[in-house]
């Protein structure tokens, strides 16, 4: 497809940009603060909906006086605007390397090179309901809608370009828990156009917000609704899910990119697909694909895992129970592994082309990018949880991951702090520190960095952004 095919005549343009410009269409809800009264403990009242059901039917209505009754009031297939920052993910872990991927593919002129639109602008309006991009300005940005068009205009959605849609569910307070799309949606946070402050529309699956929390996260296990094991795929509470999207406040799970480059070769996800697909392959292939064997910094043992990998989804009888009683073909088995094609042909083919190529592969496109990806130092001492009180780091490398701090934290000359994920109220000062790297943190407070030694990174690949509420003074710091 090139990008002549999909561009529309300049008045039809200029009618769907004000289109987008105007806020929301019919069937959609407009998300802003959320009023909770009082009711049994830990449980939210139900709210006067009537406000939000009668802003549906007039978008400007909805962005001016729906807001605070939109999240609690939604209900099942209803549509949600909202902000990346606003998201809660309801698992641990990520593939970092499909996420390095499509940050890859967003970063390359490859695409409009080939006469075609950058891929992100597809995936956003694919994400938002409305198929594919249609006209892309000059320095579009997916943080501005208003600059790019989609091919299903606002308000005319289909069941189909609908059940592209990610979803969420509403939770105690109005809450929204991200239920699919973690992958997606850390990706448009990842990209330097995109962003926490992104807006993209979800697809509500369910409305849990009169539940007190307990009863809250019982159901959406018993729905399926949660994925409760990390990385290495042991069991976690709640309690340890991450609180916002970015590649800072997740771990990364190999076999969930291996499943990932797998599709289309030796699986194909169904209609119907069971929540947490991917992790359900990826738990099964940990006994039968030992990655410590392979070194994914190179393409061709990579692709020599994802083929074993692939080889051994599609040669498994489909009856064959895979994990969470979900069988081979319930969780989209291919009964010919590439579809039938040779392994010079097909999705396997096509994954295997290098960078170099005009149209390279997801794995070169993935591995391309985790190369710009600067290595951190290793941890001397890991911190999580909850820390009060001032944190000293005199010596070695003290890591955050995921850690609440109140109070100052000092790093002195020679030592090093590797934040990911983290919330600092407090001070944060660094002379003469070895190393300093702050990734899709909150800080509340000053932040004073001088003289670091080796590297000092609070941007970049790799690095989610960070939010930072307060003075901000750098000297003479190694870049």
């Amino acid at each position: 497809m090139t990008g002549s095919s999909r561009t529309q005549s300049p008045s039809r343009a200029r009618a769907a940009l004000r289109g987008a410009g105007a806020g929301l269409a019919v069937g959609a809800l407009a998300l802003g603060g959320v009023v909770v009264d009082g009711g049994p403990a830990g449980a939210a009242a139900k709210p006067n909906c009537a406000v939000a059901k009668n802003a549906t039917k007039n978008a400007a209505s909805a962005a001016k006086g729906a807001g605070t009754n939109a999240a609690l009031c939604a209900q099942p297939g209803d549509l949600l605007d909202v902000t990346l920052d606003q998201l809660i993910p309801t698992q641990p872990s990520i593939g970092f390397d499909q996420i390095y991927y499509k940050l890859g593919r967003y970063s390359s002129p490859k695409d409009e090179q080939n006469g075609d639109f950058n891929k992100r602008f597809d995936d956003w309006c694919e994400t938002n309901g409305q198929e594919e991009a249609d006209t892309v300005e000059p320095g579009a940005r997916l943080s501005d809608p208003s600059s790019f068009t989609c091919t299903v205009p606002l308000g005319a959605e289909t069941d189909e370009t609908r059940a592209q849609m990610k979803t969420v569910v509403i939770g105690p307070g109005g809450k929204l828990y991200l239920t699919d799309g973690h992958h997606t949606l850390t990706s448009f946070l990842e990209t330097p156009d995109g962003g926490p402050a992104m807006h993209i529309r979800l697809r509500v699956t369910g409305n849990l917000s009169d539940l007190s929390p307990a009863a809250f996260w019982q159901t959406m296990q018993d729905r399926k609704w949660v994925w409760l094991r990390d990385e290495n795929n042991r069991p976690i509470t709640v309690d340890q899910l991450p609180k916002r999207l970015g590649l800072a406040n997740f771990h990364d799970d190999r076999y969930r990119s291996l499943v990932y480059f797998t599709r289309e070769i030796g699986y194909q996800a169904p209609a119907d697909a069971a929540e947490y697909l991917e992790f359900l392959w990826g738990t099964w292939l940990r006994d039968r694909v030992d990655l410590g064997t392979y070194d994914l910094s190179s393409p061709a043992p990579y692709l020599a895992a994802v083929r074993k990998a692939s080889e051994a989804m599609s040669a498994t009888p489909g009856d064959t129970v895979i994990a969470d009683g979900r069988t081979a073909d319930e969780l989209g088995r291919m009964a010919e592994w590439n579809n039938g094609k040779k392994p010079t042909g097909g999705e396997f083919g096509k994954l295997s082309a290098p960078i170099s190529d005009d149209k390279p592969g997801k794995l070169a496109y993935a591995l391309d990018f985790r190369s710009r990806v600067p290595a951190a130092p290793a941890c001397t001492n890991t911190l999580t949880g909850t820390h009060t009180g001032p944190l000293v780091i005199s010596a070695g490398v003290t890591c955050l991951d995921g850690t609440r701090v109140t109070g100052p934290v000092v790093v002195r000359a020679g030592a090093g702090l590797v934040a990911k994920g983290a919330d600092i109220t407090g001070p944060v000062q660094a002379v003469g520190a070895r190393v300093v790297e702050l990734c899709g943190i909150s800080l509340t407070g000053p932040l004073s960095v001088v003289n670091t030694k080796e590297r000092l990174t609070l941007s970049g690949p790799g690095c989610t952004p960070n939010t930072l509420n307060g003075p901000v003074q750098l000297v003479g710091n190694a870049s």
